[in-house]
């Protein structure tokens, strides 16, 4: 009877004090923190607590705010309270370091996202007209997009720091971009190498499709002759990486995962396309959006 007594007493958390049960929380998850609400009154006081919301906030979530556009910003960094600022983080991100990236949080871990657009990345030939031209995208969070004209070639290389990246935390690297419908070919060929690297230490490589209409293009899109279909290069199409539909409307393929474990690492991240003697059109960059896989676990 006293056993009882005494589980009765460890599992009754909603009789502790408001401040216990927000410190408790704090060592929790986001959403663990959300879905306690519903358990009493005294969790759903705590669950408000900036104490249970400073603690899921990146300790650089400051600096990297400082490195917006004054005015990029729909909170009061001093007023606003931190459930408030983590939520405002997820839901639209901050554009930094002069427009060329951006920075949010993963909401159901808190972990940090880092996207680059597609001016922060090296794209062989992007600065000849002929090739490549910058223009505006209504519906990109950058200011300009990378769309291609035509090239035989492609290469498309990024950089970052992984201070930039929550540490203990595994993360994947996915190329964000859409093609222009009206007139994209060349892409249904061969499937691209795709790669993501920590500079002189472990890759994780891949073949990836970048054509999201591959089933479905109007005849006239397709430049498959008898002989690439027998080739083992185009072939390989079907066994690659299919593009998947963001919410946001563009298309997004996996580049390749990497494990974040602090310190002072540089991850790199490759994308080309470089055996196939077919031209190529219409593709529009967004950038690269780096994000933890928890999202995608937990979603």
């Amino acid at each position: 009877m006293e056993e009882e007594e005494k589980g009765e007493g460890i599992s009754d958390f909603s009789s502790l004090p408001e401040g216990v049960v927000a410190k408790i929380l704090s060592f929790t998850t986001p959403s663990d923190a959300c879905r306690s609400s519903v358990v009493s009154t005294t969790f759903v006081a705590a669950a408000q607590s900036d104490i249970v919301w400073d603690s899921f906030l990146p300790t650089d979530w400051e600096i990297l705010i400082s490195r917006r556009k004054p005015s990029n910003l729909n909170f009061d960094p001093i007023s606003s309270s931190k459930k408030g600022i983590f939520f405002s983080l997820c839901d639209t991100p901050l554009i930094i370091d002069d427009g060329n990236k951006s920075f949010s949080l993963d909401k159901c871990s808190g972990k940090k996202c880092i996207m680059l657009g597609a001016r922060e990345l090296s794209i062989i030939w992007s600065d000849m007209p002929a090739y490549w031209t910058w223009e505006p995208h209504p519906e990109s969070r950058f200011a300009e997009v990378a769309v291609l004209l035509n090239v035989w070639w492609l290469e498309i290389k990024g950089k970052l720091s992984c201070k930039m990246l929550s540490p203990a935390t595994t993360y994947a690297a996915y190329f964000v971009f859409k093609m222009d419908e009206r007139r994209y070919y060349g892409f249904d060929i061969v499937a691209a190498d795709a790669a993501v690297a920590i500079v002189d230490g472990e890759c994780c490589s891949s073949r990836v499709c970048l054509d999201p209409f591959l089933e479905n293009a109007p005849p006239k899109r397709r430049r498959r002759t008898p002989c690439l279909r027998r080739n083992p290069l185009g072939n390989s199409m079907s066994r690659a990486k299919q593009p998947q539909e963001r919410h946001d409307g563009w298309f997004e393929i996996e580049l390749g995962e990497l494990r974040n474990n602090g310190g002072d690492d540089v991850v790199e991240f490759f994308l080309k396309e470089v055996n196939c003697n077919y031209s190529k059109s219409g593709l529009i960059v967004q950038g690269i959006d780096i994000r933890p896989k928890v999202s995608r676990d937990l979603a």
